[in-house]
This record gives structure tokens, sequence and C-alpha cells, in this order.
């Protein structure tokens, strides 16, 4: 008798960003086992420049040619209006241009991708925030997801725990190289908050990377490094259900795109071989990213990614300017070469200008700055190298332009461009109810039901008589060592009589199985906004959802008409900017910091998650009368305990009610 050896694991695969045309095409050059990309709509990256179906479709030729997957990023969140426009693009993406798969947030997207006849795989985008282990097995059942998108806050425990926790059927991807936000993924409206451009859509103007103040101290206090696991990547072979290595960088240019492909290519498949490692760690010191971090990657050895002295504007700095106007100057530290982009500033100052290089600039040599802008340069200001195309790569790009070229342009076929509406669900009479949502129970009150954030100290403090009437909110984001503590917490408040709880990332409703008799709502940090996505969550053993606070006018008096669900929204109280698993060291909590245009916020700490609040209130409360109209049934009032010395300042709070949501 023999035995067959065990089958070697497939090694995982390298996953290049592409906001651009040559960024795919540098990706084809290094190796990259995959490409992600987006179209110029639809997009959690709106500000890379993005693809027409044309020229993806035959971008995605030349990449299947080598045997390269394409994943299109279909990852922002879905207004009603936008459903039409939706089913148009997945049905021309799955006829015209064929990729591999979809990555998604938005669950509205589930059924378009199917009903468009799509047979590639589904991803969850790190925007969906499957955050603990139990999630993974029901969003693999119940939605049919191939592959699951990890934050970014877990460590290689957490994500061995993870890996544990997947069915068979459904891989792992994980972020080893790129851009980190300050927020936890899908859980940041900072940017819509203050100017209506969603991060969940795509427009994040990023507001945590400025200046702020506190205690006469202003420094960039939420802007991050740059993640960069390099050599540690081979710990992550240790587990078999990571199948794909991510790179973050879709606004990045080509040169980026290379060498962090090379780089981690050598790593993956070199990594035994001590000058291959250096070589790698070489092309990553090239790569033009911000200094970078481990971050929490290893937990006996977390990296902060706050660091105040650390310059952290997007490209490599390579100086600061010298001299003074007329006539400023820098040294590189490095050699310039023609064709590189310089910028001079950071991306946020009024007075940054870009640059680029006519001819060579030897290291420690002397460049000349001439501003094109109005405002002078002002002496220390960092110089950033911010892209280079060098001949060789160029080389590369017009071989591989040379054979796209001869690639016929698809003829676009017709598309249905309808979404199927679910069935609404039954209109009733009855009058908006209000829920006041606090951290601890309150007196009782008149005129409305109490709403408890879930924790021991809030069940503690309730009668049990009385946790029978509340409804229990979840927090909106769950770690993996944190799963239990929460299911043995709701397991008690069961058995105390609760029966209605709002979750707030749709995953938690694996937290129920088995019970019966509940009234589960999806919360509003679900970040819904269309029927298409309430229909799945119906579909998942739902009895109602609590809309997006982002959503404009129309979006909020359309959505109830074609809701199958019953729904509630929240119209007052302290909206979060956003939800982080990290802050820095020397931020004070709950302490007042103020932003460059004098809007003053503060960071309170709940759970394992550090929660930002502005000082005015989201205040929809004239709108309720017109709301109830349009046919929701619960508004919810959100109270936070206020720190000292912070000050609720009053303004309009209607968030994006009367622009819209861009």
């Amino acid at each position: 008798m023999t035995t067959q050896a065990p089958q070697a694991l497939a090694p995982p695969r390298i996953l290049a960003p592409a906001g651009s045309r040559a960024s795919f095409l540098a990706a084809l050059a290094a190796g990259a086992d995959a490409v992600y990309c987006g179209l110029k709509h639809l997009s959690a990256r709106m500000a890379a420049k993005n693809f027409t179906l044309s020229e993806l479709a035959v971008l995605t030729t030349l990449a299947h040619r080598r045997g390269v997957g394409v994943y299109i990023a279909l990852n922002a969140l879905l207004t009603t209006r936008d459903l039409d426009q939706a089913a148009r693009r997945v049905e021309a993406l799955v006829h015209i241009v064929r990729p591999d798969a979809f990555i998604i947030q938005d669950l509205g997207l589930i059924p378009l991708a199917r009903r468009a006849g799509f047979k590639g795989e589904i991803h969850l985008s790190t925007l969906a925030n499957v955050s603990f282990p139990a999630a993974l097995p029901w969003a693999r059942e119940r939605l049919g997801v191939d592959q699951v998108v990890l934050p970014r806050e877990l460590d290689v425990d957490e994500m061995r725990v993870m890996g544990a926790a997947c069915p068979p059927g459904l891989g792992l991807e994980v972020f080893i190289h790129g851009a980190l936000c300050y927020a936890v993924s899908g859980r940041c409206y900072w940017s819509s908050f203050l100017g209506g451009k969603s991060g969940l859509r795509g427009r994040c103007v990023q507001p945590c990377r400025r200046n702020y103040q506190q205690d006469r101290t202003r420094r960039r206090m939420f802007a991050c490094m740059d993640l960069s696991l390099d050599v540690l990547v081979k710990v992550l072979r240790t587990i078999p259900q990571i199948r794909t290595w991510k790179i973050e960088g879709r606004k990045k240019g080509p040169h980026y795109v290379y060498y962090t492909v090379s780089a981690y290519r050598m790593l993956r498949d070199e990594g035994h071989d001590s000058q291959a490692k250096k070589a790698a760690l070489g092309l990553l010191e090239q790569a033009l990213g911000r200094p970078n971090t481990h971050y929490r990657f290893l937990p006996q050895r977390p990296q902060s990614p706050l660091q105040a002295a650390v310059q952290t504007g997007s490209g490599l700095q390579v100086g600061v300017v010298k001299g003074s106007t007329p006539r400023p100057f820098i040294t590189p530290r490095l050699a310039l070469m023609p064709g590189d982009v310089l910028r001079v500033g950071y991306e946020d100052d009024k007075g940054h200008d870009v640059l680029r290089i006519g001819q060579a600039v030897p290291a420690k040599g002397r460049f000349a700055i001439k501003a094109s802008g109005r405002r002078p340069i002002r002496k220390g200001t960092p110089v950033f190298l911010t892209d280079r195309r060098e001949p060789a790569l160029q080389k590369m790009l017009a071989d591989l332009e040379t054979e796209a070229a001869a690639i016929p342009l698809p003829r676009e076929p017709a598309v249905d461009g309808r979404w199927p509406p679910p069935k609404a669900a039954r209109r009733t009479r009855e009058a908006g109810r209000t829920l006041r949502l606090t951290r601890t129970p309150a007196r009782r009150g008149r005129g409305y039901t109490t709403g408890l954030w879930l924790s021991s100290q809030a069940m503690a403090q309730t009668p049990r008589s009385r946790q029978a009437a509340v409804w229990w909110w979840l927090t909106p984001v769950i770690w993996p060592d944190r799963q239990s503590e929460l299911s043995a917490m709701i397991d008690r408040a069961m058995r105390n009589g609760a029966r209605r709880f709002v979750l707030n990332a749709p995953w938690q409703r694996c937290l129920f199985k088995g019970a019966r008799g509940l009234d589960l709502w999806a919360g509003p940090f679900c970040n819904l906004a269309n029927p298409l996505a309430l229909q799945t969550l119906k579909q998942a053993g739902f009895n109602g959802a609590f809309v997006s606070p982002e959503m404009g006018q129309e979006d909020f008096r359309s959505l109830p008409r074609s809701s199958p669900l019953p729904l509630g929204v929240v119209v007052a109280g302290l909206w979060p900017l956003c939800l982080a698993r990290v802050t820095a060291e020397d931020l004070r909590i709950e302490r007042p910091f103020t932003s460059p245009k004098g809007e003053q916020s503060w960071v309170t700490r709940h759970d394992d998650n550090f929660w930002v609040y502005p000082n005015w209130r989201l205040d929809l409360s004239q709108r309720q009368p017109e709301l109830a109209r349009a046919g929701y049934r619960w508004f919810v009032q959100m109270e936070e305990p206020l720190p000292k010395g912070v000050k609720i300042k009053s303004r309009p709070g209607v968030w994006n009610y009367k622009i819209g949501l861009k």
C-alpha cells in the first residue's frame, strides 16, 4: 500500500492595483497574478483615473492571455437612483469585459451580478468590515461570497483565527503594502460629514491627513504612515486560507506598481535567499511611498502608524526647500531623473505646487524651484517625489501598448439596464415612533422607546424586568477576541427576555443562530441605501432596517416606496466621524481638538474602538414629518455623554440632506 504525498498549496496570488492604463500595464510587466481596477463610476477610488468599458475589455483580454486575473472593484455605496446605472454597468462588464471577480461592499450588487449571468467570484471589500470569525461561514452560506478582504487592523494571530473559521470554498485576502486609513474601513463618515464627499462612494478628501490642534500643539495627529509587511509576508504562507496578497494603491503611478509587485514576487518566490530579500527591500525603498510601518501585524511588537515626527505626505520625501524667495531650491537626497514629478508641500496645503524635472539632478545636487503659483514657497517646506518614468519601465510599457493596440475594440451589446425591484413592505398608518439610543440607562421617559448599546455595564444597570422592552444595539465593529464575550451578552439578554436587537454589520446575524421570535433590525452602520441590499437582508432573516443617514433628500424619499422591509432613520444626536482601532499616543482622549477651519471634535473610547465625534449634532428633526409621510416608522435620537471642556456648537446638522450624497 502506498500513501500519496500531501498536495502542495498553491502560492498566494499577488494582487496589484491599477487606477490608470499605465499602472495596469506596469502590473503585467512586473508579473502580478491578478490586477484590480475600477470604472469611472461605482468605485471606491473615484479620484483615480479609472477605465472605460472598451479600454478595460482590451486590457482584460491582454491580461488573460498572460494568465493574469482581473478583478473589478464595484465597491461604492449605492442609492436607489444608482441602480439603473449599476445594472447597465454590471451587464456590460459581464458580457464585454468578462472579469474574474467583482469586489463589492453593497449587498445590492450580488443580485445584480447574478441576474446578469456573472459566473465569476464575489469578493467582499474591506469596506464591508468582516472583522470576526463567525461572520465568515455566514457570508459564504447565506450570500455565496467567494473571498473576503480582511481589515488592515488585524494582527497575524487574528488572521489565523479568521483562517481557521473559513468554510470550504471561501478564501481570504490581506493587505501587505500601501496606504493606511486612520479609520476602520467602512466606518468612516468624516469626509462626508464635513463636505458631502463620501468615502463609501470613493470621494474621500482625506480630512484625517490634515493638521489639527490640541492644547496649542498643531500636528497631523491622524495621518498614518504606509503599511509594509516586507519580509514578514513569509508568515502569511503558514495560513493556507489566505489566497491573495493585496497591494493598495489605485491612485499610484506605474513606477509604484512595478516596484512593489516585483518586490513581493521576490519575497514570495525567493524569500529564502538573503540576496533576494535585500534586493526586494531595495525595490520597496524606491517605490515612492511614505515612511512605512508593520502596524499591528506582530501582536508582540505592534507599531503605531501615527508618528508626529514623520512626514506623511503621499510620495517619497526627497528634501526640504532651502533658500528664500525668489530663489528657493532643494538638494535632493537621491538622484532625480528627467520626467520625475515633484510635489512641493502637502496635498492640502493651499500653496502646494507640482513640478516636472527637465534634466537629471545628482543626489545632493542643487535644483532650483520655479513656483507656478502665486503664493511664495516657504523655507522648510517638504518636497515629495510622486512619480517616476525611468527608461527601462517606459520600454516595457511601450511594448505592452503595442500588443494591446492589436486587440480589437469590442462591440458593446445592448443591455437591459433595469433592476428587479423587490416587493415593497406593506405600508401601515401608525405614526412614527421615537427610539432614544444611549450608552447607559436613563430615567424612564415618556413618548419614546429606549435603545441601549449592548454592554456589560448597560445590562447590569438595566433591571431584568425592563430588558425585554429595550432595543439592544450591537457595536459597529467586532474584533475576533470580542466575539465570544459579545455572544455571551446576547445570550444573557435573550434569557432575560430581550427580543429586539439592532445589528450594525449584516454578518452579525450569525450570532443569533437558532433563536426564535426575535425582531432583528439592520442598523445605520450597515450603510444601507437601496432596496436590493434591503432585499438581500430580508432573505437573510432581518425584520427591518435603519438606513444610512448619509443620504440626500431624494434618496430618503424614494427608498421606502420600494423597500421590502420596514425602515427607520437616525434624525438627531451625535453621529461619529469615524471609528478607529488606534490613536496617537500623544492625543488626549476626551479633550477637544480643532481643525484648520475651526471645527472642534474629540476622541472617546468604547469597547475596543476609538470613536471620533464632532461638536455639533446631526439634526433632521424638522424633516421628521416629511420622512414619516415617506414611510419611515422609527426615528432614532443618538445620545452620547459629553466630556468636560466640550461644548456643542449650534450649526445646521442636516448632513447631506440638502446637497445630496455625492
